[in-house]
């Protein structure tokens, strides 16, 4: 027991050492001694306050009421009936999935790439410079003249029409 002496009490009961019952140990300083400065519970108006700032703005009075129908709950309800509609009229259920899947696989791979990337010295100042210089192009390609947006809008509305097969 000797020792440890000047173990933690924990270390001295992992190895098997005995230590004194809680009544042998001498008591706590009287609580007195320590001086703790003292705050207000509360930084906020009081009640009071908040009573008096009523009656001198009396146009600002708010009455809350509650009804059956909310309107998010008939949003939420017919979001849910158009999700059960467009997901029994899906014919292959399969392929959702597996392209669920294989999109959460994408942004982990993805994920880690970057991560790798980040990890490589200076390669992740030389990427930021990378897009720099990309976003530069594209605000001068397409975004800075009248002409070139308009070629952009059409571009989209282009590729809009190709992935939803209506072209």
């Amino acid at each position: 027991m000797a020792a440890f002496a000047g173990a933690s009490p924990a270390a001295a009961i992992l190895s098997g050492a005995r230590v004194a019952p809680p009544s042998l140990l001498p008591p706590p300083p009287p609580s007195s001694s320590i001086q703790l400065p003292r705050r207000p519970l509360s930084t906020g108006p009081t009640s009071r306050q908040l009573i008096s700032d009523a009656c001198r703005f009396p146009s600002l009075r708010v009455r809350a009421s509650s009804s059956e129908e909310t309107p998010g709950a008939v949003q939420v309800d017919d979001l849910v009936s158009d999700l059960k509609e467009k997901w029994d009229a899906i014919e292959n259920k399969s392929t959702v999935f597996l392209y669920g899947g294989g999109a959460i696989v994408a942004v982990w791979l993805s994920s880690t790439l970057v991560g790798a990337i980040n990890s490589v010295p200076l390669l992740p100042k030389i990427m930021e410079l990378v897009g720099l210089g990309y976003t530069g192009w594209f605000v001068y390609r397409y975004l800075l003249f009248k002409s070139s947006r308009q070629e952009l809008a059409r571009d989209i509305e282009d590729l809009k029409k190709k992935i939803a097969g209506s072209e």
